[in-house]
Parts: C-alpha cells; structure tokens; sequence
C-alpha cells in the first residue's frame, strides 16, 4: 500500500538563513517541506475562497503560530494563485473555481491546492495529474446557495442583524478580543432563549467570515452521522466494514464516534499530517493504522477514527456526489449555515475531522439546533435521542479533564460550568458551548498559536456568571 510522502526522498532545495533553523541546527527534511508547502497551500486557498480573506491577512495570522515543525518553513515558500472565472451574458465575470500552488522542491512539481464554490479546497499529492474531485463531481444539488437567506429573520437569515453586546457581557466579550482568556480571539457571540445577546468580530473579520472548524468538523460529523442513522443508511452498532481478516473487522461505527477503536495512531490522536496536508486520502490513512487495544476498551483522541466514520457513510450511500454533499444538503441547508463548506480529499472522501469552514453564526445555529435536540424550525432532523447519545459517556473516558460522549465533549461543576454542559471544540480556538440548563450558546472563533490556548471554559463560566 502507497504511503504518500512518508516514504519519498525529495532532493531538498537551499535554504535561506533563519534564526529558527539555526537554533534547530539541523536541515529540515524533505517530507517537512512538502507537508509545509501544502499546508501553505491549502490554507491559502481556503482562507481566501472560503473565508474571505487576503493573501496578505493569511499570511499574517492564519499561517502564524502553527506548528513548530513547519512554521520556520512557511516564509520561505512562495505560492502563485490561479483564478478561473466564466464570463456570463450579463453582469460581471463569476468565480468558478481557483488554485494555489507552492513550490517545495527543485525537482518535484508544486504543492497544490484547487478550490470549487461549493466544495471548498482539495490539497493534492505532489505531481497529480488528475483534477481534484473539487472539478470533476457534479455540482452539489444545494439551493440555496451562500447568501440567498440573508434576509430571512434570525435564525434561518440575519435580515437587519447588526453585531451588538449588551452592556453585561461587555467585560468578557472585551477580555476575549483583547487576549484576557489567551490566544488570538477572532469573533465571539453568545445566544440566550435563541436571540443573539453578545457579538463581536476581531479587524479583519465579520458576520460573513469563515474559519477552518479543526476538530469542531468532529461534532459535526457526529451530527451527520445522525442524520444518516435517521435514514436508516447506517446504525452505530454495525461493524464499520473497512477491515477485513483481523481484529480491526470487529470495530463498530460507535467505537469510532466515541474515539475508542483501539486503532495505533503516530500522536496522540490529533496529527494526521500527511492526510490534512500531504495529499494523502482517507482511504489510505484509514487502512494504514494497526490496532493495539481492544475496540471500546481504550480512549485514544484521534482524527482517524472520525475520518473512518466518514467513510461508513460514503460506503452506505454508495453515490459520490450524493455522499460529497451530504453534509451541505441534509444539514448545512436546512439549518441556514450557508457559509458552510466541507471540503474533500483527492479520493472524493469527506475530511470530516477538522477540513469544514464555516462562520461564527453558522456556529451559533448548530449550538441551538444541538440544544433544541435535532429539531430546526419545527422540523426534526436528527432521530429522536440522537443529542442524548452524542452526550453521555459509555465505555472508556479521557484519564483527565472534560469527559467524552459520540463526538462531543462533557463539562460541569468539574470544570467551573453547569452540569450537563456539552462543547464541541477545535484546535487553534474554536469553540461551541451549549448549556441546557441555561438555553445559552457561546460561540468562539480564533487563531491560536501554539502554547497559548484560549481558556474557553472560564469564559463561558464568566459569560454565564454575568447574565441574568
């Protein structure tokens, strides 16, 4: 089985003098500067054509304070952009489709990344020669399109919503944009009895703005998996069926939403480089992993089991373009997250542990359809008892701090906050709280860099202490 990158050897270009390199006194590795280009590459192409933002904002906040094993690499690589527009009969040309490109080595083609409208960004593997499934899958039957409900009322719309604090909560909503919790705060709102009573976007940023979930993509595909139960396509007591012949083949679809596969994994649990950023798929990344616990007997937090929980449900829908818009018809759509996008690997798989982009307010509508128990505007969504199952352990916990459901966390007096507290949460910051007992959701977006994490549970204890 083909591992990719892992096991090249790239002829390494020369570098530049860096103070970071020299403390390290070491050249980085071939492998180091693909996985870098491509991060580079894909986080151009999504921050700008998902999200909104310039080169030159990326470059400032997105692609700073990542990890240390890449971040002395990012200046040194350039990327060149691609844009492909069509020329309608009238009106100005459309954007149809973009490419970001960035060069690692002397020998090899650029790292590459293309994006579609209504499929977010593909990083490819270096050197592909097929188009990314961005180009080649139909157009995702989704109406409507980004932007068409926004003057509907909140929730479904935001006709005449203008982003306010009330005067209580303006002390924490203030510490958060001025780093008082930690970390690079970008956008906050809190919801109350379903009306937004505090929201705040840091320069740069507003309402429209998207952000990579990271591992809130995780919650998310616990919710579409939901769904997918409620259609009777999967049942979380089925043998996934990606392995056959050994162990692995008894591991269920619960197994994996709850992190308990017993599947080895290089970190713990939250690096899967070589899949987010090397080109890999989720096909390979899923069947490369041996397993070393007994399925449901360990707690092991890892993007590989949530990825493998994906692919359960590419295999029950057995259509590629159905599957690829899954998550935008059957959720995004019918909650008005229309500046949400998931995005695909080169193999057509959903990344649907950490490669979603969405806003701050798309964040705050899933936390209330979360606290409405699956049921969006009258209409029910997920099965009956799907949140309960999302929210109460079963099996092996985390040895330390907040316990685990199906894809969400579980907080209470434990960590300062209201029993029955449930989060869903992702690396560089981003944060949604639900607290039933209050009906309140709390929404933070940022771009942490690494060592200064946003302490989200003493803002949401501070947000609660201040409301009435």
């Amino acid at each position: 089985m083909r591992r990719t990158l892992a096991v090249l050897a790239f002829a390494a270009l020369p570098l530049l003098a860096s103070p970071a390199f020299a403390q390290q006194q070491r050249t980085p590795t071939a492998y180091e500067r693909s996985i870098a280009a491509g991060y580079k590459a894909l986080t151009l192409c999504s921050a700008m054509f998902n999200g909104g933002r310039t080169q030159a904002q990326v470059e400032g906040l997105e692609l700073t304070g990542i990890y240390t094993d890449y971040q002395p690499l990012i200046p040194m690589l350039a990327a060149s952009i691609s844009r492909y527009t069509t020329r309608p009969k009238t009106g100005a040309p459309q954007l149809w489709g973009a490419s970001v490109s960035v060069r690692f080595d002397q020998n090899l083609p650029p790292r590459r990344a293309d994006w579609r409208h209504d499929r977010g960004c593909t990083i490819l593997p270096p050197g592909s020669t097929a188009p990314s499934p961005a180009a080649s899958l139909p157009s995702a039957p989704f109406t409507p399109f980004a932007g068409s409900l926004d003057d509907r009322p909140w929730p479904m719309g935001q006709a005449g919503l203008v982003p306010r604090v009330i005067p209580v909560l303006e002390g924490p909503v203030a510490k958060a944009l001025s780093g008082g919790y930690q970390g690079r705060t970008t956008s906050v709102i809190v919801v109350q009895d379903g009306q937004i009573v505090a929201e705040r976007y840091a320069a740069g940023f507003g309402p429209h703005s998207t952000q990579r979930t990271w591992s809130v993509a995780k919650s998310i595909a616990g919710t579409v998996t939901g769904i997918g139960v409620r259609q009777g396509l999967v049942r979380t007591a089925q043998p996934a069926g990606l392995w056959r012949g050994d162990t692995r083949a008894t591991i269920t679809l619960d197994n994996l939403l709850r992190m308990a596969s017993g599947l080895h994994t290089a970190y713990a649990g939250n690096r899967t480089d070589a899949l987010y950023f090397g080109g890999t798929t989720v096909d390979e990344e899923v069947a490369y992993w041996p397993i070393e616990a007994a399925p449901g007997t360990r707690f092991r937090y890892s993007n590989v089991d949530i990825v493998a929980a994906s692919r359960v449900l590419r295999g029950a829908i057995r259509n590629d373009a159905r599957y690829a818009a899954f998550p935008r018809t059957e959720l995004f759509a019918k909650l008005g997250m229309t500046r949400t996008v998931a995005e695909l690997d080169a193999g057509g798989n959903l990344v649907l542990s950490s490669q979603i982009w969405s806003s701050a307010r798309d964040f705050a509508r899933l936390g209330m359809f979360w606290l409405n128990d699956g049921v969006w505007q009258g209409q029910r969504i997920l099965p009956v008892g799907w949140m309960k199952y999302m929210t109460t352990p079963s099996g092996p916990q985390p040895a330390t701090g907040a316990g685990y459901g199906a894809t969400l966390w579980l907080f209470g007096p434990a960590q300062g906050l209201p029993a029955g507290t449930f989060a869903a949460q992702g690396n560089r910051g981003q944060v949604i709280f639900v607290v039933p007992s209050r009906k309140i959701v709390v929404v933070r977006r940022g771009e942490d860099g690494v060592g200064s994490a946003f302490d989200a549970p003493k803002f949401v204890a501070d947000v609660l202490k201040a409301l009435p």
